[in-house]
C-alpha cells in the first residue's frame, strides 16, 4: 500500500489533489497506539489506495485544524472530498468497515 508523509506545509494541497481514497492518520512518537498502527495498518487489506501520515508532535497547524484531541485520529478523503472521523477500534475489520461507511457519508469542507 501507499504511504505519503503529510506536512502542515503540504497537507491541504496533497489532500485535495490526490486521486482515490486516503487515509489520513494522525498519530504522535510517544503513543503506543500510534507506532502500533504505524506498524500494522500498511500491511491491511482496506478499502484505500493510500495511507497519509501526519505527525501530530510536529504539525500543529494541521492539529488544530482538524481538532485532534485523541490519537491516532483517522479521516476519509475521497477525490479529494473530506468525508470525516473515521472512530473506532484499531483492528483490521472494524477499520475496512468503518472506512465503507465512511464512503457513504456526503462530503464536507476540509478543515
Amino acid at each position: 500500500m501507499k504511504e505519503l508523509e503529510l506536512t502542515d506545509l503540504d497537507i491541504d494541497q496533497q489532500l485535495l489533489g490526490l486521486p482515490g481514497i486516503s487515509l489520513v492518520i494522525f498519530t504522535s512518537a510517544g503513543c503506543s497506539s500510534c507506532r502500533w498502527a504505524r506498524q500494522q495498518l500498511p500491511g491491511w487489506p482496506l478499502p484505500v489506495d493510500r495511507l497519509c501520515w501526519v505527525d501530530a508532535g510536529h504539525n500543529g497547524g494541521a492539529v488544530e485544524r482538524y481538532q485532534i484531541f485523541h490519537l491516532p485520529a483517522l479521516f476519509v478523503v475521497c477525490e479529494g472530498q473530506f468525508l470525516g472521523q473515521i472512530q473506532t477500534r484499531l483492528t483490521r475489520d472494524d477499520v475496512f468497515d468503518a472506512v465503507k461507511q465512511a464512503l457513504t457519508r456526503s462530503p464536507e469542507d476540509l478543515p
